[in-house]
């Protein structure tokens, strides 16, 4: 799944927006998940982004909800069901609570952050489960700068980059929290381009996207996502390289865009 969203060198900045223009909050987008497996592009799982809107006692947030499920063929074989979701800033995208759980086969393992921006300490939660099926729970405070950001929210802060005043070659980086260790994703507008996609033939911005400090993603110019060349700049095709192969993401549904 982190694969599938963390899909060169800075030569200008990418203007960033300080108000949230792209997205709304009941935004739904759902993908098709590949992997090649023999020399073929398998459909695997199916991945779903939505939006919406949460009420507490001081503030309303923007919940940002990406979810990873494989299809039911599959599960026999090796069983995927994830979430990553993301509290933040309607306004900003600011984040102020983010959790992961994943559930991938045999494998488990839960994070939470809540960001304390005064004290500008990250609290990590990490739950994992034994092999005796007991769960243990390891907590740390985290020291990060104001523009750290968990993976979710660096996926939709990047559809807020004012891409359509930008030269190709340009690029913007962002830093990014996962398993505990900061990283810096860059992305970089490599060209321009129209693709045909199960909601239209859309104009788009091809991207590049590289992470420093992990080995998840691999090759140069080979983790490519495609955001249409319109305000809501919503993903429709991206391909992705890690060390045990390739796959892609392709849209089959989009409703309750922002613009």
């Amino acid at each position: 799944m982190k694969a599938l969203f963390i899909a060169l060198i800075c030569l200008i900045s990418l203007p960033t927006p300080a108000q949230n223009k792209a997205i709304g909050s009941k935004e739904k987008l759902v993908f098709t998940a590949s992997y090649k497996m023999s020399g073929l592009m398998t459909d695997l799982a199916q991945v779903t982004m939505e939006t919406s809107q949460v009420k507490t006692a001081s503030s309303t947030l923007l919940r940002l909800k990406c979810k990873a499920r494989t299809f039911k063929k599959w599960d026999s074989y090796f069983k995927i069901n994830d979430l990553y979701e993301s509290y933040v800033s309607p306004k900003t995208l600011r984040p102020y609570l983010h959790n992961r759980e994943i559930n991938e086969g045999n494998y488990y393992k839960f994070m939470q952050y809540k960001y304390d921006y005064k004290a500008k300490v990250i609290q990590s939660l990490q739950r994992k489960r034994g092999r005796d099926g007991s769960y243990y729970d390891v907590r740390n405070r985290l020291n990060f700068g104001s523009s750290t950001i968990d993976l979710v929210s660096t996926i939709y802060k990047i559809r807020n980059l004012d891409i359509k005043k930008a030269a190709i070659g340009s690029s913007d980086s962002f830093s990014v929290i996962f398993d505990n260790q900061k990283s810096t994703v860059r992305v970089t507008l490599l060209a321009k381009e129209t693709i045909k996609t199960k909601i239209g033939t859309k104009a788009c911005y091809k991207l590049a996207i590289s992470l420093n400090n992990s080995d998840i993603l691999k090759g140069s110019n080979d983790n490519l996502i495609w955001l249409t060349a319109d305000e809501n700049k919503i993903p429709v095709y991206a391909k992705f390289k890690v060390a045990i192969g390739s796959g892609e993401l392709k849209i089959e549904s989009a409703s309750g865009l922002k613009n």
